[in-house]
């Protein structure tokens, strides 16, 4: 199979083309089972060492190699060819500043993540006999859904309301802070909320969903805002009805 790549290229620093541009590469002999990474890879390596993009683990664990790929955000370690076609469009996330070609400057990303307190808090001593701090299992349900962000930046940088005002925290904030906001033995919930309380917390979301299909880790990012949204109301977490415990009717 042949494919052609149409990338969005930008290098501040060149003297002969220093604006955003598009560019194609044309690669021969590919499966359909090649990863849009691999095929990245072949063309930093065999055509143009140029090419300017982060990648870690080529696993889906990293979360490294976010982009927008035919219009969608997504890993290019998870996407097959299979899944993208014979034309494949290649640009940047969108909302933060390209630094060269693929690579966005993430630290206004991580600042928002900070902002959340995304840890542990407990100030109490541990128990007596030694063990962990325990919780059911319908405790730890509440936001097992929410442990599997990886930070890749991919919910984020699909909101129109992130791309509108930067300096909304953005979903995958919220999403760490719910992890935690719904953790029974933490004890930084109220002051948690009182951040995504803020005019640039979570009432900036819009309710667009663009952010729950663009993440690679199928977490449902709309459902963690709401329930955030709902403690805030509510002033705590506790007594918020996790969607997934309402019965479905058919």
């Amino acid at each position: 199979m042949d494919v052609t790549f149409r990338i969005r290229r930008y290098n501040p620093e060149s003297t002969t083309n220093p604006k955003p541009h598009w560019q194609e590469f044309s690669l021969k002999d590919v499966a359909e089972t090649d990863r849009v990474l691999e095929l990245l890879h072949r063309i930093k390596w065999e055509q143009d060492g140029t090419l300017t993009l982060r990648r870690s683990c080529s696993h889906g664990i990293c979360g490294s190699d976010a982009m927008r790929i035919n219009g969608r955000n997504a890993l290019a370690c998870k996407l097959l060819i299979r899944d993208v076609g014979e034309k494949v469009q290649i640009e940047p996330i969108l909302g933060l500043r390209v630094l060269k070609d693929l690579v966005v400057d993430m630290e206004p990303f991580f600042e928002h993540y900070r902002s959340v307190m995304p840890y542990f808090i407990n100030n109490t001593p541990v128990p007596a006999d030694g063990r962990e701090r325990l919780q059911t299992i319908e405790d730890r349900a509440k936001f097992d859904n929410t442990t599997n962000c990886i930070l890749c930046a991919a919910c984020t940088t699909s909101c129109p309301s992130f791309w509108a005002n930067g300096k909304y925290v953005g979903p995958a904030a919220i999403v760490q802070a719910h992890r935690f906001i719904f953790d029974s033995r933490d004890q930084g919930a109220e002051e948690r909320l009182d951040v995504l309380a803020d005019p640039n917390g979570v009432w900036r979301c819009r309710t667009i969903y663009n952010c729950t299909p663009a993440c690679p880790r199928g977490i449902e990012v709309t459902r963690a805002i709401g329930e955030v949204k709902l403690a805030i109301r509510k002033g705590s977490p506790e007594g918020i009805i996790n969607v997934n415990d309402i019965p479905q009717h058919t």
